[in-house]
C-alpha cells in the first residue's frame, strides 16, 4: 500500500465522520462519528510514520495517546448519556437544552 493509498482511505474515513456529525441527531451516532475521525487522525500518524520517518515505531506513539484519549472521551461521554437516560430526558441532539444536575 502507498502513502497515497492510505492518505486516499483517511480522507474518506474523515468526511464519513464529519457527514455524521453533521446529520445525526442522536448523541451516540455523533460519538460513533467521532471516533471515526479519530481513527482516520491514526491512519494519517502511522502512514507518515511509515513512509517518511527514520524511524517507523516512533510515529506509533502518537496513535496510542489518541486512542487513550478518546477512549477516556467516550467514558465521559458515555456517563453523561446514561445520567441522562435515567431521567428520561431526550437524546435528541435538537430537543437538548443544556445540562442540569
Amino acid at each position: 500500500m502507498t502513502l497515497e493509498k492510505c492518505l486516499l482511505l483517511s480522507f474518506v474515513l474523515f468526511a464519513i465522520g464529519v457527514y455524521g456529525v453533521l446529520t445525526r441527531r442522536q448523541l451516540i451516532g455523533i460519538l460513533l462519528s467521532l471516533e471515526i475521525m479519530l481513527n482516520s487522525a491514526n491512519i494519517n500518524f502511522i502512514a507518515f510514520a511509515r513512509f517518511h520517518a527514520a524511524d517507523p515505531t516512533a510515529g506509533a506513539i502518537f496513535p496510542v495517546f489518541v486512542m487513550a484519549i478518546s477512549a477516556a472521551e467516550m467514558a465521559v461521554a458515555l456517563a453523561i448519556i446514561i445520567a441522562m437516560q435515567r431521567q428520561n430526558r431526550p437524546l435528541d441532539i435538537k430537543l437538548l437544552r443544556r445540562l442540569r444536575g
